[in-house]
């Protein structure tokens, strides 16, 4: 149903008082009047604020007034003078006033019981959902999307029409390609970065996805909670891991319409719990760029603001933008810090991991969320439940094959040829070791190497893996706990399947 649609059912169902929550304000009044002419082409869309006072889009003669609650009064007055017109009144940044004065809240109440036996109704614009108690009962909530590629595609299409001098080289399906590229901005933020691009480059092609894409990245930082990764890792960049990899190869055609029409619902998530630095971040990247799809990285912390309510709207908006942007995968790393609040924050910290678990379980947009954690046993059980993700991995320490990949990765990345290296050493001495840790053995060689101006060798990796204290040596204990985990069957293994499910027999071998 569009916002359009559902405005009008509002309206013929003679709700009043509807708070249009939305920071597009010009494409809000758009849409009002778009619906104000559908339902009656002589009825008046009539705008007030603070600033400007009463406006008419039919060119009525309207009375002044600043004062809030004198507006009020006059719309009382001209909608009650003739009831059979079906104005609609719209209040802008109305949230203002109703937050300050209760004579405000009183007389918005008051009226909106009084206007439901007239034509008229009240609109209010506002960024925020937060609604007044008192006004709870008598009004209608509803959230204007972000704009659809057809509504950013029209945009535009528009933009290039209108502009003078501008060359545009972009074929129709070059231009679908850029209004897909702009989901997730508003309508001003979209005819902007197309602005941007055609001013940048005096021609508007291909280079302009670029463009809007790194717009983009700025105006999804701004929004708090989310972040934009470019999604450049590929599998060859993730050492081991070959059980998931293989998950993960079986779904990469997953949110086409070849997999749609062959009857294959989209996968809705994938929750990676282990030890820290095996590679849980780096996989959730990779992930974006091996499906080809936008990786938006949701940062829990930035999720809580100081203001009652804040909390909640910055997460709703959050997953907002997601779906938006989708098809996507939205990254939640380290997610049981959501919960390090417990009871000490008021209950914000389970209300906002609440609003986040009821969406990954109801949601129908193409978000594939990719949930990290380290110490699952601060999860609540509810959180790893079938229904909010499809598969449950745990990353354990790597085996000796696996570390012999991931130490190739690391010199491979540091322009080095693993094949004059005795890669077979450096797993066998490395027992023990993460991904994380044995990237920082091989940093650490090159500094040795580097000051002494020659080239980094095996003893130099050698030596550096003997100089590091491993989280398996240092933690053991916390590591085993982890590790029982897996041992237990409560995950797949993301390494080898095999050895895991042998693994586990021996412990129950060993137990009984």
């Amino acid at each position: 149903m569009s916002i359009q649609d559902e405005i009008r059912l509002y309206l013929r169902a003679r709700v009043a008082l509807i708070v249009l929550v939305t920071v597009e304000e010009q494409r809000a009044l758009e849409v009002l009047d778009e619906v104000r002419r559908g339902r009656d082409a002589d009825s008046d869309l009539v705008l007030w604020d603070v600033a400007d006072r009463f406006a008419s889009t039919a060119g009525r003669q309207l009375p002044d007034a600043t004062d809030p609650i004198v507006a009020l009064d006059k719309v009382k007055e001209l909608a009650l003078k003739a009831p059979a017109r079906r104005d609609l009144y719209v209040l802008k940044d109305f949230h203002e006033f109703w937050g300050k004065d209760p004579r405000v809240r009183r007389k918005l109440r008051s009226l909106a019981q009084q206007l439901v036996y007239t034509g008229a109704s009240l609109i209010v614009t506002t960024p925020s959902r937060a609604v007044p108690i008192e006004l709870r009962d008598d009004a209608v909530v509803v959230e204007m999307p972000l704009p659809t590629v057809e509504a950013l595609r029209a945009a535009l299409d528009t933009l290039i029409d209108d502009t003078k001098g501008v060359r545009s080289r972009l074929t129709p399906h070059g231009r679908a390609r850029l209004a897909q590229a702009a989901l997730g901005l508003t309508a001003a933020q979209a005819k902007r970065a197309f602005a941007k691009a055609i001013v940048r480059d005096e021609v508007l092609d291909d280079r302009g996805i670029d463009a809007v894409v790194a717009e983009k990245k700025v105006i999804i930082r701004e929004s708090q909670a989310l972040e934009f990764y470019a999604a450049e890792e590929t599998p060859d960049d993730v050492g081991g891991l070959d059980s998931l990899k293989r998950w993960l190869a079986l779904r990469e055609r997953a949110f086409t319409e070849e997999a749609a029409s062959y009857g294959l619902p989209a996968p809705k998530g994938l929750a990676l719990i282990g030890i820290p630095g095996t590679g849980k971040s780096l996989t959730a990247k990779m992930i974006g760029g091996l499906w080809r799809l936008p990786l938006l990285r949701l940062d829990i912390g930035a999720l809580f603001g100081s203001l009652v309510g804040e909390s909640e709207e910055r997460v709703r908006r959050a997953l907002q933008l997601a779906e938006t942007v989708a098809p996507c995968v939205l990254w939640i790393d380290e997610m049981e810090k959501g919960l390090s609040g417990g009871d000490a924050d008021g209950g914000t910290s389970q209300r906002v991991f609440g609003t986040i678990l009821t969406w990954m379980q109801e949601k129908t947009s193409p978000v594939f969320v990719v949930a990290t954690a380290n110490d699952v046993t601060a999860l609540p059980p509810e959180t790893l439940r079938r229904g909010r993700f499809d598969e449950i991995f745990f990353l354990d320490l790597p085996t000796e094959e696996e570390r012999r990949e991931i130490i190739s990765v690391h010199l491979r990345k540091r322009r080095r040829d693993p094949g004059t290296f005795d890669i077979y050493h450096l797993a066998q001495v490395s027992d023990g070791f993460t991904g994380a840790e044995l990237e920082q053995a091989i940093v650490d060689s090159l500094y040795h190497a580097f000051s002494e101006d020659r080239d980094v060798r095996t003893a130099d990796v050698t030596a550096a893996i003997g100089r590091a204290v491993p989280l398996s040596r240092s933690h053991r204990e916390v590591i085993e706990r982890l590790r029982s985990w897996l041992h237990e069957g409560r995950a797949q293994s993301a390494s080898f399947a095999e050895a895991a499910q042998a693994e586990r027999a021996q412990v129950r071998l060993e137990l009984s």
